[in-house]
């Protein structure tokens, strides 16, 4: 199994910054695209950035510009750099990672997609 554990969320004044930190283990063969989302109360959870392995980004509108996402492939790591927080960027944080993992069967290891969350970290920016 793949496992994803977040870091970096907290409570901050709307102006000021966050990162957030994400590292992925377990027995992968690869990484492809890994990303952030949100979920705030009451409200479906929402794609926030995702970044490919070769470092292509994709950034909601609500966030282009004060966020940013990046990763270290040889540490198995996304991050996102939160700038300018707005109370509305409140919500829980989820990591998200896709790639291909080992899967063992027998005595033999095959490869198997894989799609993982992260357990969520909480932002909250207050006014």
């Amino acid at each position: 199994q793949v496992q994803l554990v977040e870091s970096g969320g907290g409570l901050v004044q709307a102006g000021g910054s966050l990162r957030l930190s994400c590292a992925a283990s377990g027995s992968m063969f690869s990484i492809n695209d890994m990303g952030w989302y949100r979920q705030a109360p009451g409200r479906q959870r929402e794609l926030v950035a995702t970044i490919t392995s070769g470092g292509s980004t994709n950034y909601a509108e609500s966030v282009k510009g004060r966020f940013t996402i990046s990763r270290d492939n040889a540490k198995k790591t996304v991050y996102l750099e939160m700038n300018s927080l707005k109370p509305e960027d409140t919500a829980v944080y989820y990591c998200n990672a896709q790639g291909i993992r080992a899967q063992a069967l027998g005595a033999i290891t095959a490869p198997k997609k894989f799609n993982s969350w992260g357990q969520g970290t909480q932002v909250t920016v207050s006014s």
